[in-house]
């Protein structure tokens, strides 16, 4: 049986295809999606070759479904359950998952499967990986459209806080308040962060920053974010940095910014460039200990069903995020687009199927 999927048919072009609809293993499920959204990875994959060539690879890595099929081995999960996905679907038999680094099971960030090795999530149907290991259930009452968050914004967000160890009573400084930043503003606040700086100039998300938690909002048009930091900090610099936006030379004001046995957590996908930059003196010679730290957000069923349980229960709100709401499957193209285009009203599309 054919289905249609929204394509990356080559570096800088997309289209609409049709392919066989995906096999389901014995492990495994078949997903048909009730709402996705286009992420800026997506942009970084078509338009600036940050992974390489790809020929008619599905596009999308954030999606909520149901299941139209399951395999012979799957326990918890049956056609008609509505699920969410994570965007990383590792394997967890894999000796990488064993030692607790589940997101680069099989290889280097190889859990993160859709739209970078396998077809994604923009068509009619997908194939879901170890379907009672990667899927969860989504609780009634909680919206699709909210939940497509949990795919990937909320828990690499989230995952920028644990990177950086944000506790309870730290400043600290999140650069970049697109969603990813918006939702690590919000770990920051739910998490017991003190002082919460904000970097960003957006109106919408400022607005959206205060709303999740920040205290204090850092616009870099005013000028440069380290000197506002040691001036509102007294020369002090922050405890943490969250790194969820920028470029490969942010790590230079990361760096000058935390204060000596302080971390930073990168959750910024770098899609262009060979090298970051990391300022010497100010990483104290090598020996300030001002840990940096990155990493792909993990993923799997229980990290999904621990996200929900915010939504249910009134702890996080990711409605905010939706800025642009389309219903039909034909606006996978337009929301796409608003999210390479950037307009200044934007922060996150979502497609309701």
């Amino acid at each position: 049986m054919k289905m249609k999927g929204y394509a990356m048919l080559g570096i800088g072009k997309t289209g609409w295809i049709e392919k066989e609809v995906p096999a389901c293993g014995p492990l495994d499920a078949i997903v048909r999606p009730l709402a996705v959204s286009p992420c800026t990875s997506d942009v970084h994959t078509v338009w600036e070759g940050a992974i390489g060539e790809r020929h008619d690879m599905i596009l999308g890595h954030e999606a909520v479904g149901e299941i139209v099929e399951a395999g012979k081995l799957v326990r918890d999960l049956r056609p008609g359950d509505k699920v969410i996905v994570p965007a990383i679907t590792p394997d967890w038999g894999k000796t990488e998952a064993q030692e607790g680094f589940s997101m680069h099971s099989g290889g280097m960030l190889a859990g993160w499967k859709f739209s970078n090795f396998k077809d994604g999530v923009f068509a009619e149907y997908f194939h879901v990986n170890e379907a009672d290991a990667n899927l969860a259930l989504l609780p009634e009452g909680v919206d699709a459209a909210s939940a497509v968050m949990l795919s990937d914004m909320v828990p690499t967000g989230f995952h920028g806080a644990e990177l950086a160890k944000v506790t309870y009573g730290d400043s600290v400084c999140v650069i970049g308040i697109g969603p990813v930043g918006l939702m690590s503003v919000a770990a920051c606040a739910i998490g017991g962060a003190g002082r919460v700086f904000a970097v960003g100039s957006r109106p919408n998300c400022v607005e959206a920053a205060k709303f999740y938690g920040a205290t204090d909002i850092l616009n870099y048009k005013d000028g440069d974010i380290v000197d506002q930091i040691m001036e509102k900090t007294g020369g002090r610099g922050v405890d943490k940095v969250i790194v969820a936006g920028g470029d490969n030379d942010t790590f230079i004001q990361a760096v000058k910014m935390v204060r000596p046995g302080g971390r930073i957590g990168n959750v910024n996908y770098l899609g262009a460039g060979d090298y970051v930059r990391i300022p010497r003196v100010e990483w104290g010679c090598g020996m300030g200990h001002k840990t940096i730290a990155g990493g792909l957000m993990p993923g799997g069923r229980r990290r999904m069903e621990k996200l929900v349980s915010l939504l249910q229960y009134g702890r996080l709100d990711t409605s905010r995020l939706l800025t642009h709401r389309f219903k039909g499957f034909g606006h996978m193209e337009e929301a796409l687009m608003l999210m390479k285009d950037k307009p200044r009203d934007l922060i996150k599309p979502v497609v309701v199927l």
